[in-house]
């Protein structure tokens, strides 16, 4: 397969209206950790057509999209065939446009019915996985080019090694209690809002609905690359003494080992973080969480490929930024990483950029900006910014090989 240049976008950040899901439940009630509801998003349920064709128009091979399961299975066991419709015609763009269509079956959200029943913590979360999962490859299988059955399921790991404040985690456990209420059950319980104490049994349901899910996969199309996608920092280790190894083992150790059986891993990676024996070490240019840095990119997939042997696809990596310059300039740099890392042996089968456009960025709202095309808030209106023009460049120069 030919090396795949493409962009990264998902359901629930630009569709819109997508009310039979969890996070929009959880988006409604009061408290919610959600700065803001995610209502519209960018419209792309209904723009979707232009969106295929902006990412065509920049002369990529790829586009990574995600299917909302809530919009598939709105209730238990029924399952629409209007949404079937709806995500089948998006591939059949993508295939038409010369773009090879890789399927996110599950991108963080889940139907609103699966959150009340205790989300991955429910005994039957696999299984109910698994039938979507089968539902769906028997519509669009045969005709998508790579299928991602998780996003990030080690999120909110990741997540518990950042300096987040207290008060957040406090808002996000009131939330799934507001919810829990709202609901009129115990436990309600969404993929990327969860509690430390259930870490290791959301893992424990996430995994097993990976294997599951693949397993439904390929009893429909045995040769169909599937694997998942994991969020992976560049983790550098300070010093003679460092924390750096017990997280690799706390964040990525149970999926390194999983994936290991699968046909590619999807590698998302946006910063690096230094860990001394004290800790994280502060980042060089202030940014939240650890340092955005060029080099990133090619030590996260070298890292992962060394761990698990399989594949490497790309998945995502990208930059939050309203300077736009910066993620222009970024580029270059970061893609130049990634191919040295090719060069020595890294097999990687394409670059996945974070994202088209800008989107609902989970519980920060709309505040922050990742986008290689600015959407008006008011009219959806799509305005691709320089950065779109030098990626678009980039990928040409190396198409051709210059």
């Amino acid at each position: 397969m030919a090396f795949l240049w493409g962009v990264a976008t998902s359901g629930h950040q630009i569709e819109g209206g997508n009310d039979t899901s969890d996070t929009w439940f959880a988006e409604h009630v009061t408290p919610t950790v959600f700065r803001e509801p995610s209502g519209p998003a960018c419209d792309g349920l209904n723009r979707w057509r232009e969106d295929v064709d902006l990412v065509a128009g920049m002369g990529l091979t790829a586009y990574r999209f995600s299917v909302e399961w809530s919009r598939v299975e709105p209730v238990e066991g029924k399952f629409s065939e209007a949404a079937l419709d709806h995500y089948a015609a998006i591939v059949d763009r993508c295939v038409e446009l010369g773009l090879a269509p890789v399927v996110t079956y599950n991108h963080m959200t889940a139907p609103h019915w699966f959150a009340a029943r205790g989300g991955w913590l429910d005994p039957g979360a696999a299984e109910a996985f698994a039938r979507y999962c089968g539902v769906l490859t028997d519509r669009i299988g045969d005709r998508i080019a790579s299928a991602v059955t998780l996003n990030e399921p080690n999120l909110p790991r990741l997540l518990s090694w950042t300096p987040i404040p207290q008060a957040v985690h406090d808002l996000e456990r009131a939330t799934l209690q507001a919810a829990s209420e709202a609901a009129g059950v115990d436990r309600y319980r969404l993929a990327n809002v969860a509690l430390p104490e259930e870490f290791d049994a959301l893992e424990t349901g996430m995994a097993a609905g990976h294997v599951a899910g693949k397993a439904a996969i390929k009893a429909r199309r045995p040769d169909l690359p599937v694997g998942l996608s994991l969020a992976v920092v560049d983790d550098q280790a300070v010093g003679v003494t460092t924390i750096r190894d017990q997280k690799r083992s706390e964040v990525y150790g149970r999926w390194l080992r999983l994936v290991r059986d699968d046909d590619f891993v999807g590698v998302q990676n946006y910063e690096r973080a230094r860990y001394d024996a004290n800790g994280l070490v502060p980042a060089e240019d202030g940014a939240l969480f650890s340092d955005v840095h060029p080099s990133s990119l090619g030590n996260a997939v070298r890292y992962v490929h060394a761990e698990t042997g399989v594949p490497i696809l790309v998945s995502e990596h990208g930059m939050a930024t309203d300077d736009d310059s910066r993620r222009a300039a970024f580029l270059a740099p970061a893609l130049t990483g990634l191919h040295e890392a090719i060069a020595d042996g890294v097999p990687v089968l394409g670059y996945l950029h974070w994202t088209l456009l800008d989107n609902y960025e989970w519980i920060f709202g709309y505040g922050i900006r990742l986008g290689l095309v600015e959407v008006d808030r008011a009219t959806f209106a799509r305005s691709p910014k320089p950065s779109a023009a030098e990626y678009a460049r980039l990928v040409q120069a190396y198409r051709e090989g210059v």
